[in-house]
């Protein structure tokens, strides 16, 4: 079992010497990623709901500051050696596929290798039309634009064509460090499992049934020929923060989950201690 922290980028580790001594820490103590998420805009006002709360609202307001995950990622990419480096995820529709591929592959050339790109269709419907990208068929867009990206990042003269995108004869380099990077579907629907499944080299769930949403993953990779066993999985499981943290880990590992990860903001009261705080915490998950 891999572990990872998510919500990296977000309350003290916004700031640039908490965000390099949080990667070093999850370095030092044998965590294998950190995982960051995206907001571009958040409106004061919104009737879209979030659907990892019970409110519906997103904790801390809409001022709350979320930075870029790909120029953290850069930051903490250059202060660390070995750490994954992954979103979690980037809002896929509301980006260009061709400049998403640039930024990504480049900054994958630059930390040899160490980029997951998480990707997710989305939930704020505002957010949506403040950028001036439609809402509906987002789905749809994200499948189109993860072939695209997967077209540019592993091919010159590259042609797509899609309802979307087309393109015909372009070439993006520099290419990935290892000829791709692995595409991470976020979401806790049974459409994002099968996304995985379909497509996906990882899924991400952010909260449902677990077992159930894996089985979908890899029931739907079957059914398209798909290595199931090669699309990692990775999770939170409640029960890793109670009072028998190592039959949580044990349980996600019968699931399937290949990699569970740790909200970065349980170390946030202490954003100058997490040399000591993550070892302690990663020791509970370890013990036997």
């Amino acid at each position: 079992m891999e572990f990872g922290l998510a919500f990296a980028n977000t309350g003290p580790f916004i700031e640039p010497d908490a965000a390099a001594s949080l990667g070093q820490a999850a370095e030092a103590a044998g965590l294998d990623s950190l995982w960051t998420v995206e907001h571009v805009i958040v409106p004061k006002e919104y009737e879209s709901s979030y659907p990892y709360s019970a409110n519906g609202k997103m904790p801390g307001g809409h001022q709350t500051p979320i930075p870029d995950p790909l120029i953290w990622l850069t930051w903490v990419g250059a202060a660390t050696t070995t750490l994954k480096l992954a979103t979690g995820i980037v809002i896929l529709p509301q980006r260009n596929p061709a400049v998403l591929a640039k930024e990504v592959a480049t900054l994958d050339r630059l930390t040899k290798g160490r980029i997951m790109l998480g990707v997710g269709v989305g939930w704020l419907e505002e957010e949506f039309d403040a950028l001036g990208v439609p809402f509906e068929r987002r789905g749809a867009r994200t499948d189109e634009y993860m072939g695209a990206l997967r077209a540019l990042w592993t091919n010159d003269d590259a042609t797509f064509a899609g309802d979307f995108v087309n393109f015909d004869g372009i070439s993006m380099n520099p290419k990935p460090h290892n000829g791709t990077v692995p595409l991470h579907i976020g979401g806790h629907s049974t459409r994002a499992a099968r996304r995985a499944g379909e497509l996906g080299d990882g899924f991400f769930p952010g909260k449902g049934n677990l077992p159930e949403l894996i089985d979908v993953v890899h029931q739907t990779a079957a059914g398209a020929g798909r290595d199931v066993t090669a699309i990692e999985i990775t999770a939170t499981h409640p029960g890793m923060f109670g009072d028998d943290p190592i039959a949580a880990v044990e349980e996600a590992a019968s699931w399937g989950v290949h990699r569970l990860v740790i909200p970065a903001f349980l170390f946030a009261k202490q954003p100058d201690a997490v040399n000591e705080t993550i070892p302690l915490f990663m020791d509970k998950l370890r013990s036997s």
